[in-house]
């Protein structure tokens, strides 16, 4: 129910006096079986826990949350975010809070810049932010902590005092997983790693993966193995891919760093003298697709909707139950095949 029901309400609809709602909500004091019996009845209703109650009927203030992450209209990678977000939103609609989603161009740092400065002018109490671009959002953040504005982060972690916590993986070892993976079904050859449509230097969560992949490898010590960095930008991804692939016919796996794995797949698959193996990550309908027909061998699923999620959980806590917030929550890093995509799709 989206009604705020007061102590009044409560007595109202128990037909008792609002002190013994007060008792009964606080535990103290004394209460005839009957009056509890007739308050436990209407909590149990009205869909009440009384002990989080109890607090929230108390404090009158409306904690403002903004969130701000890529438009998934431009990168359906965000798309399960909106879903954590709504059920964030579903489940605290009871309590004081006012929860806003903004969204920023994920290729124009420009964009990110102004939404936070849209963010800024209305003073929230806290902002939950992908920080897609490193700089900028190290900008961000000095702002937001000048003003006294909580920040919290998710997906990708930046290193800053200010952050009270971040959600996600551990990105450094999701590159050696994937390592691992290729190093499974290769045991040889010549793999490349690839960057779509981001600025590498900008890019904290890139560089994270590469850096795992490649740590992978040179523990190994392998010479069998050679591994290439390969930064591809739009409209040119296909062409250049081709050109890659044509100047390096010894290439026998990809690392793609981003969710469009199903750009090189494409590319790939029309390569039909050898086969190449890939890895990528997160489930998006292309990616799913391939991994079915075999194109794709693994993805690693990221489960961008519980970071979401955990991210808005987190401050609702902090403000309405003043519970202590962790600093890192880490998620697992799970390996996605096509035996067992099922599983994890809505």
């Amino acid at each position: 129910m989206d009604k705020k029901y007061t102590i009044k309400d409560i007595a109202k609809l128990a037909g008792v006096s609002k002190g013994t709602v007060d008792r009964v909500l606080h535990k103290r004091g004394k209460v005839s079986p009957l009056a509890l019996q007739k308050v436990n009845e209407v909590l149990s209703v009205i869909n009440y826990e009384p002990n989080l109650i109890a607090r929230n009927l108390k404090n009158n203030k409306v904690y403002h949350i903004c969130i701000l992450l890529p438009d998934p209209k431009l990168d359906p990678y965000w798309l399960p975010c909106v879903k954590g977000i709504k059920d964030a939103i579903q489940e605290f609609k009871a309590y004081n809070l006012l929860i806003e989603t903004f969204y920023f161009n994920p290729e124009k740092t420009k964009s990110f810049i102004n939404i936070n400065e849209t963010i800024i002018e209305k003073a929230p109490d806290a902002v939950l932010l992908a920080p897609l671009f490193h700089k900028e959002t190290l900008e961000a953040i000095k702002k937001y902590d000048s003003l006294n504005i909580i920040v919290n982060t998710f997906n990708n972690q930046v290193e800053s005092t200010s952050i009270k916590n971040f959600v996600g993986q551990d990105l450094f070892r999701s590159g050696r997983v994937a390592a691992k993976l290729l190093n499974t079904i290769l045991n040889k050859g010549h793999i490349a790693i690839i960057h779509i449509d981001e600025t590498y230097k900008n890019a904290i969560h890139m560089q994270e993966k590469e850096r795992g992949f490649r740590n992978y490898f040179s523990e190994k010590e392998d010479p069998d193995y050679k591994i290439t960095t390969l930064k591809l930008k739009s409209p040119n991804v296909e062409v250049n891919l081709k050109n890659f692939i044509n100047e390096n016919p010894d290439l026998s796996g990809v690392f793609i760093t981003t969710s469009r794995a199903y750009q090189i797949a494409k590319t790939i698959n029309e390569v039909k003298d050898k086969k190449i193996r890939i890895i990528g990550y997160d489930l998006i309908d292309e990616n799913v697709s391939n991994l079915n027909l075999g194109i794709i061998d693994f993805l690693i699923h990221q489960n961008q909707k519980r970071q979401a999620y955990l991210g808005i959980t987190y401050l609702v806590d902090h403000f309405l139950f003043h519970k202590e917030t962790p600093e890192v929550t880490l998620l697992p890093i799970d390996i996605i095949n096509s035996e067992n995509a099922d599983f994890y799709l809505e």
